[in-house]
């Protein structure tokens, strides 16, 4: 990015919207060189929706039931974040895999916040499976989006410790802290053109911060 011009980003939410939160105060705190341009949504009744009203950042709903097709949503997705001048992608629980179609618009610039160490526990419901599984360690990865799930390289990741005593609901929690930490340091480096998507050949993996 040029000095002084700040990177203009559309969150994709389908819930809460904690970790688009996360980046917004981020930018409005001057920590990043950045600006979240849009909040695109899948669910019209998502609080992230509201959370970006009260904030005076544009809320777009695109419903995939007013579309015949995935290509079709995908592409409407994606019109939408461009239509807010966005450059860069950052999914924040948007509960949806997203296709070639609309990755492939942005260049590889779209990355995803995962509750988990991945490769370790991709998809759904990653921090039961890491508690199923007996993992002494858990955590949360923030990588580029490919057209698998949770498959593409990673950008960072932070470890959080797996108590005894955990339960999802705490073990959600502790790693979540982790990701509006992690969330704001990768678009960081992204807009400091210190990360790059793959085609770019520039991609660092740092593995805790």
């Amino acid at each position: 990015m040029p000095p002084g011009e700040l990177l203009p980003l559309a969150a994709l939410a389908s819930g809460r919207g904690s970790n688009f939160q996360a980046l917004q105060d981020a930018c409005a705190r001057g920590a990043i060189p950045a600006r979240v341009a849009a909040v695109v949504s899948d669910n019209p009744r998502a609080p992230a929706l509201e959370r970006a009203r009260a904030q005076g950042v544009p809320a777009v709903v695109v419903e995939r039931k007013d579309y015949a097709s995935r290509a079709a949503f995908d592409t409407a997705l994606a019109d939408a974040a461009l239509a807010a001048g966005a450059r860069l992608v950052c999914l924040a629980g948007f509960m949806r895999v997203l296709s070639p179609v609309f990755l492939e618009r942005f260049g590889g610039m779209v990355i995803n916040i995962h509750p988990s160490l991945l490769p370790a526990f991709p998809g759904l419901d990653a921090q039961k499976q890491a508690l199923d599984y007996g993992v002494k360690v858990a955590g949360c990865t923030v990588h580029f989006v490919d057209a698998g799930v949770d498959t593409g390289p990673i950008i960072l990741q932070a470890c959080v410790p797996v108590e005894p005593d955990d339960t999802v609901e705490t073990l959600s929690a502790r790693i979540l802290e982790q990701e509006h930490r992690l969330y704001p340091k990768a678009v960081a480096l992204i807009a400091a053109g210190k990360v790059a998507p793959p085609a770019a050949g520039r991609v660092a993996r740092v593995t805790a911060l």
